[in-house]
């Protein structure tokens, strides 16, 4: 990477010792937007944090200092999406011939929300000419099969040790996707590929420990999780991954960006959250049916 500006392309948080089979992950919350990426795009910075997971990192360090790693990236959503397939990719976004295995036809590719999105915000084109193919593959290479190989790592580190595996998979929402959305949106969304990606009852501690906080709490829609999710979590094997979206209108201002005094409330129930997980039985979390939610 050029000055190596995303050098290193992730934090992890790792413990001397396991505490608890969790393991939390902010792969949204990046904020290094290198330099090339902003001269070939033809928005401003500012318009281009619109898909940033603001802060999502910083409101898990107090999560990092109870033995619980802690994963974030660096590099921004908009750059490189490590919630997606390794090869989502848009052919029309691109100069020269993507590889034949490249998925080009996913729900997300036609959203313009691949690996490397066309889009941000209410559908603004982020790039102003044509990538280079060549400059695809180096951001995958270089910065999404590291990530995902240090996230798997860490996933099988903590099943050996325990047997079970927790992955709080951190993200946040706008309080409102469109002018027309007159709905309050939940203050947390919770996923699971609808019973799929984790034992209900990790689901349901959840689900309860939030709502006794005083939360707002949907699970699935509008996100039942993404690739992430999808893709580790594996129930009867004794891995479980649960997404987490947060209303950003609990923390911070949406407009500049900034953070609002109840920061720190927010910070101190996700600790209690942790505290909850961490406290399931998790020996027997694997023989949870996927269909019992």
């Amino acid at each position: 990477m050029a000055d190596n500006e995303l050098d290193p392309a992730f934090d992890l948080a790792e413990p001397p010792a396991l505490t608890s089979p969790l393991f939390f992950n902010s792969p949204h919350s990046g904020r290094i937007y290198p330099k090339a990426f902003l001269r070939a795009s033809r928005l401003d910075a500012t318009t281009l944090r619109r898909s940033e997971d603001a802060f999502v990192d910083q409101l898990l360090e107090g999560v990092a200092r109870t033995g619980t790693p802690l994963m974030s990236a660096r590099f921004p959503r908009a750059y490189l999406d490590v919630n997606r397939e390794p090869y989502e990719l848009d052919p029309r976004m691109f100069e020269g011939r993507l590889p034949n295995f490249v998925n080009t036809r996913s729900l997300r590719v036609a959203g313009g929300l691949g690996t490397i999105a066309r889009v941000v915000g209410e559908a603004q084109e982020i790039y102003a000419a044509r990538l280079p193919v060549d400059e695809a593959l180096g951001r995958i290479e270089e910065l999404y099969k590291p990530y995902h190989r240090t996230l798997r790592r860490m996933l099988n580190k903590i099943h050996r040790q325990f047997g079970a595996a927790l992955l709080v998979d951190c993200h946040s929402m706008p309080s409102s996707s469109l002018a027309r959305d007159e709905r309050p949106r939940a203050d947390i969304v919770l996923g699971d590929r609808y019973g799929t990606s984790c034992g209900a009852a990790i689901m349901d501690c959840a689900d309860l420990t939030l709502r006794g906080l005083g939360y707002g709490v949907a699970r699935n829609k509008p996100y039942a999780g993404g690739f992430i999710t999808e893709h580790y979590g594996n129930p009867s094997a004794g891995f479980h991954v649960i997404q987490v979206e947060i209303n950003r209108a609990l923390y911070m201002d949406e407009r500049q960006f900034g953070l609002l005094p109840s920061f720190g409330r927010l910070a101190q129930d996700l600790l209690a959250l942790r505290d909850a997980l961490a406290a399931l039985p998790f020996g027997g979390l694997e023989s949870f049916s996927a269909a019992a939610e």
